[in-house]
């Protein structure tokens, strides 16, 4: 069987985490593939909202098992609270959460240096979770990481000493006035790795390719967005690891050879948390009307969500990159009584007009040109079936789909798993 991946076009937040809910019941195992606990993937069902950010959104269903994949790095203190949290629901996560030995550990002192170093930054700050999850990949390229399988080995503790003293020493040479008391981060630290290690590790690229081999079915779960891929996003305000199509490859050990559909998520309008350029931001009263209907606030941060129009150019582009196949539209239900809405379908950048994205969007090179639509004014909250549609939103999509050339096959109409008309 192949691998079908499921990841989110834009700047993260468009819904991710509630479709791999409504997809679970198709498949054998959901596999996460890369990002951390910077992530917050939101389920809602049974009135009851649920926060994941390292825990793959299968976990709910009885029949899935959820891969935590070599590309994640995972944060104990978090992930344990997380645990407890399912503890709290009766979810029985310790027959079905399996995590790769060579998922990277986020440090106490990760958390540290991330803190350090975004407020060494000043003005130039990128908007960093403060997670650690910079730091922690950092560490995984040279070469110098802690990885989950090294909890199994006697010397494990010997070596996070020697990597959180480094750690301390670049603290230092920041010279900032980040105050902390490692000591008692640490006591949380190992209380939370003893109760990680009663989890099961695997290899995880032997267990998803004899997997795929035995016929099961894998959904891979993307975090973040593409437009803050390390090497495709919106450069250097992005996050630290591949959100695209190719990370699920290399945050699994699966070959690109092996994945078949792509489903590719979007809002059908533009959020962003934290710093970096936003074309098509709104800093009217529209955008303010967005933000608070569609309660634009960061799941983990609980920063505002800076909220603007749909942008073409911007979806066009990470369609291209991850090689969509299927498109899925949420929070439709927040546009509706709008006078009008707007699509960007082109820039102005440095005086002429293209359908491209440039290699700087910054507000000094790009304005956005915009292509007007009416408006739907009904509820689309209670509406269960396509055939219920409002003219207006048949013209909407009908246009994003002649547009990007792939089918917009499910409209999601609230935050419930039972919100979601499939077309």
């Amino acid at each position: 069987m192949a691998v079908d991946l499921l990841l989110g076009l834009q700047w993260g937040d468009e819904g991710k985490g509630k479709i791999v809910d409504v997809l679970t019941a198709n498949y054998d195992i959901i596999a996460r593939f890369q990002g951390g606990p910077n992530a917050g993937h939101t389920l809602e069902f049974d009135g009851i909202k649920h926060v994941l950010r390292t825990i793959p959104s299968g976990i709910f269903h009885k029949k899935a098992v959820n891969v935590i994949g070599n590309g994640v790095v995972i944060d104990p203190v978090v992930f344990v609270k997380e645990l407890h949290g399912l503890d709290a629901l009766d979810v029985d996560y310790k027959s079905r959460l399996i995590i790769s030995r060579k998922a990277h550990l986020i440090l106490p002192t990760h958390r540290l240096l991330d803190a350090a170093s975004e407020a060494a930054k000043g003005k130039a700050k990128i908007g960093s979770t403060l997670k650690g999850i910079g730091p922690t990949y950092m560490d995984k390229t040279g070469r110098n990481g802690i990885r989950v399988g090294d909890l199994e080995l006697d010397n494990w503790k010997e070596k996070y000493r020697a990597l959180a003293d480094k750690h301390l020493g670049m603290i230092d040479f920041y010279n900032t006035e980040v105050q902390f008391n490692l000591e008692e981060m640490e006591v949380e630290f190992f209380e939370a790795v003893t109760e990680l290690k009663k989890l099961t590790f695997i290899d995880s690229e032997e267990y998803l390719n004899q997997a795929i081999k035995s016929g099961k079915t894998i959904l891979a779960e993307g975090a973040q967005g593409s437009l803050l891929d390390i090497d495709f996003g919106t450069y250097p305000f992005v996050t630290s690891s591949n959100t695209t199509a190719a990370g699920a490859c290399t945050g699994l050990g699966v070959a690109p050879t092996r994945i078949k559909e792509v489903y590719g998520i979007f809002k059908a309008y533009t959020t962003r948390v934290g710093s970096g350029p936003f074309p098509t931001e709104l800093f009217d009263e529209v955008g303010v009307e967005m933000a608070k209907v569609g309660r634009e606030f960061g799941a983990v941060t609980g920063r505002p969500r800076r909220c603007g129009w749909l942008d073409l150019i911007a979806l066009k582009y990470t369609c291209e990159i991850n090689g969509v196949t299927q498109l899925m539209m949420m929070k439709g239900d927040v546009l509706s009584g709008f006078d009008e809405l707007k699509v960007c379908t082109a820039y102005k950048y440095k005086g002429e007009t293209i359908t491209h994205l440039p290699y700087n969007i910054e507000p000094e090179n790009v304005t956005p040109i915009y292509s007007s639509f009416p408006c739907w004014k009904e509820d689309l909250t209670k509406m269960t079936e396509t055939s219920q549609f409002p003219k207006e939103l048949n013209t909407y999509i009908a246009f994003l789909e002649k547009e990007l050339e792939i089918p917009i096959k499910v409209v999601s109409v609230g935050p419930d798993r039972t919100q979601t008309i499939h077309r």
